[in-house]
Formats: structure tokens, C-alpha cells, sequence
């Protein structure tokens, strides 16, 4: 299920830039800040600096799992 993964990427402030947190689904391979980050609020030549503050970390989850532990915990 395409909605058990998904990369977070928490990015502190930068300049005049607020930090923030981004979800996105994208593979284990592309969890990373340029491929997670959209858009992106600093302009280029302070991507790559913007970027390295960025900790980034590809979580997986089993929905079905959640479910089956809600109901049983509402039963």
C-alpha cells in the first residue's frame, strides 16, 4: 500500500525562511531533500546549504496492522 511509506523531512529555519515538516511517498532511494521538499522555499544557490539542515528519514507502517488494533481496542 502506497500510503504505508513515506519519507518526512524536517527542515529548522534558515535565514528568513520558518523550518517546516514534508511528508511525501516517494522509494527508499529518493527520501531525500530535493526529492521530498516541494516547493522549495529557498532560492537555488541556497538549496544545497538549506538542504544539508534538512534530516530526513523514510518511514514504513502497516495500516492493516492499526486497523486491526483499533477495532480491538474499541471492542
Amino acid at each position: 500500500n502506497s500510503e504505508d511509506v513515506r519519507c518526512k523531512c524536517i527542515c529548522p529555519p534558515y535565514k528568513d525562511h520558518s523550518g517546516n515538516i514534508y511528508n511525501k511517498n516517494v522509494s527508499q532511494k529518493d527520501c531525500d531533500c530535493l526529492h521530498v521538499v516541494e516547493p522549495m522555499p529557498v532560492p537555488g544557490p541556497d538549496v544545497e546549504a538549506y538542504c544539508l539542515r534538512c534530516e530526513c528519514k523514510y518511514e514504513e507502517r502497516s495500516s492493516v496492522t492499526i486497523k486491526v488494533n483499533r477495532v480491538i481496542l474499541l471492542a
